[in-house]
């Protein structure tokens, strides 16, 4: 049972520091509800096994330097393996073999509409599922679908700030959403066919057709998560 709890307190180390980018071992500790000994143990260990990796900063007056641990690249693709699991560790490489093989038997213009096609079907199904709710039973509904199909998926509301609220009144102040996926699925898939990730923007956009849906972060220039900010559309009469 020791030995669970543990590889569960640093599963959700490696979690907390793929959503966040980066933390102190306080506050890990403060978050997690572990003692700071225990995650200072975690961290010593996770380190050990090269997934986490940690630079100091001086504090002024304080003492000895504080370490902020980050995810290693490593450490970024075991999470990113365990999303995946439930699809079987030989789905991405699959993937990208048969559009690798559809692309040398149709040409890359063929394998691009067949993706497009797939987007297509993909984003009727999650328009079924979805329903016509509110934007936020919506947004939700899509979370949950994404987390099924093994990405670490999260959404918050965005408040406007209190410029636009004077600006605007309350009629015309439209709901947002931030839609975070902290991994990709379909990461193999992505690196070899980047026009994937357009169409997954064009998806959203397309499921929630009356909103307004814009990539803020994407993991393939570098930044360590992917989101979009859905925001209803106003319609003046």
């Amino acid at each position: 049972m020791a030995t669970t709890h543990q590889s569960s307190t640093k599963q959700e180390i490696l979690e907390y520091l793929l959503k966040h980018s980066q933390a102190t071992a306080f506050e890990l500790s403060e978050v997690l509800n572990v003692s700071r000994q225990a995650i200072r143990r975690h961290l010593k260990d996770l380190e050990a096994e090269e997934l986490i990796v940690y630079a100091s900063t001086s504090q002024a007056g304080m003492g000895r330097p504080q370490h902020i641990y980050q995810l290693s690249r490593q450490g970024r693709d075991r999470l990113h393996r365990t999303a995946s699991d439930r699809f079987g560790d030989s789905y991405g490489e699959f993937a990208v073999s048969l559009l690798d093989t559809l692309a040398e038997t149709v040409g890359h213009d063929k394998v691009k509409t067949i993706l497009q096609k797939q987007w297509e079907r993909k984003a009727q199904e999650y328009c079924d599922r979805l329903g016509n709710g509110s934007l936020k039973e919506r947004v939700e509904t899509l979370v949950q679908l994404r987390k099924a199909e093994g990405f670490m998926a999260e959404y918050h509301a965005v408040e406007a700030d209190d410029s636009l609220k004077q600006e605007s009144s309350a009629d015309t102040l439209s709901d947002r959403f931030v839609l975070i996926e902290h991994n990709c699925a379909i990461s193999n898939v992505a690196e070899s066919f980047p026009s994937v990730c357009g169409h997954e923007l064009e998806m959203f956009a397309a499921v929630l057709p009356d909103c307004t849906v814009e990539r803020t972060h994407w993991i393939i220039n570098g930044e360590h998560r992917c989101g979009y900010l859905v925001q209803a559309r106003i319609y003046k009469v």
